[in-house]
């Protein structure tokens, strides 16, 4: 499944650089505000440990690893939502995307402009906050006017989908994100047409320096990651076979660009599965909660209607088997039926009638 994650921030907060890091794409990352005038977009190779681990038993072909595509737009500033800076014609860009980093500046550089002139993160995120929050509410008040005169006619679904468009723009006026609003299931279909940038799952990444002191961002309840992007800079400049011991000589247990990718997987909801052989070892991303003809899809679509069954095994004791034969021989590999749900880290053999 494809994957998209929104990277916003105001101008100079290290977000073009945190993009290259990601990427190695080599964007542009002056010292000026609206450097970077057109989206930038990256497909980012998801680290996993478990496919060298399963591809050293089963000596396959190629390994594949599972991706995220990365957008980096234009910073935006107060007033955005109205036109104010770049960053008006940029939000667009992100909404299609399934999720948003907000990069936030926590980090003290003369050298770099900060375009209010403070490095104050609370209200950094204040305004970023506010501008999507604006910028939805603009795109509310157009359909709301549209629902309130075909709703004269008294179709029900317009009038329902009415008195959830109120909701929100009531939600949006009080400074709600939409993704802090509580909606039945069936309301989330039509909320989920809208596009909303407030309705994302929102990560934010304090981009932080060696002297950062302590906890920022109070009362927030999203995801909050503290990175110092010059020093994950310097890590992926470094050869990529010396990178993971820079990472244990600076003390750390994973780069910080792993824990955000892990991040996007935990607020999106996702887990990965595996197929592995002498062709390749893969991963392949689903939704928790994924039952295995519907993970079985992910592979190709007539995997759904053509599934008989799947022989499953978790990744760790078919790594410790030394392979599916001893896995067999030991029967730890189980066969599971169409209720089945595909576990992260199982690694998995869709049996098909073609």
């Amino acid at each position: 499944m494809s994957l998209s994650i929104g990277i916003v921030g105001l101008p100079n907060v290290g977000k073009s650089t945190l993009f290259n890091i990601l990427t190695k794409k080599g964007v542009e990352a002056a010292n000026y505000p609206f450097c970077t005038i057109d989206p930038n977009i990256g497909v980012v190779k998801v680290p996993d440990f478990r496919l060298d681990k399963l591809a050293a038993i089963s000596k396959p072909e190629k390994i594949i690893n599972t991706t995220i595509e990365f957008v980096d737009i234009a910073g935006l500033v107060a007033g955005a939502s109205k036109g104010e800076g770049l960053g008006n014609q940029f939000l667009a860009h992100i909404r299609e995307c399934d999720a948003i980093c907000e990069v936030i500046r926590d980090f003290k550089d003369e050298n770099v402009i900060h375009v209010e002139g403070r490095v104050n993160p609370t209200s950094d995120q204040e305004t970023i906050n506010t501008e999507l929050i604006l910028a939805d509410l603009s795109t509310i008040e157009k359909k709301l006017d549209k629902a309130r005169r075909e709703a004269k006619s008294g179709d029900k679904e317009i009038i329902g989908n009415q008195l959830i468009l109120e909701k929100i723009y009531t939600g949006l006026a009080d400074g709600q994100p939409t993704r802090s609003l509580a909606f039945e299931e069936e309301e989330l279909l039509f909320v989920k047409t809208l596009n909303l940038l407030t309705i994302k799952p929102i990560i934010y990444l304090l981009n932080i320096d060696e002297k950062h002191g302590g906890d920022v961002l109070p009362g927030t309840k999203d995801e909050i990651l503290k990175i110092n992007v010059k020093l994950e800079e310097e890590i992926a400049n470094l050869p990529e076979e010396e990178q993971a011991e820079y990472v244990k000589e600076l003390g750390l247990e994973q780069s910080g660009l792993d824990k955000l990718i892990q991040s996007a997987y935990q607020v999106l909801g996702l887990d990965t599965f595996f197929t592995t052989g002498s062709d390749e070892t893969r991963a392949w991303t689903i939704k928790k909660e994924t039952k295995a003809p519907q993970a079985a899809g992910v592979i190709h679509t007539d995997f759904i209607k053509g599934f008989v069954r799947a022989e499953v095994i978790n990744w760790l004791k078919f790594v410790e088997c030394g392979g599916e034969a001893k896995a067999k021989e030991l029967g730890l590999i189980r066969t599971e039926g169409k209720e089945y749900i595909v576990q992260d880290g199982d690694v998995c053999n869709f049996l098909i009638n073609r």
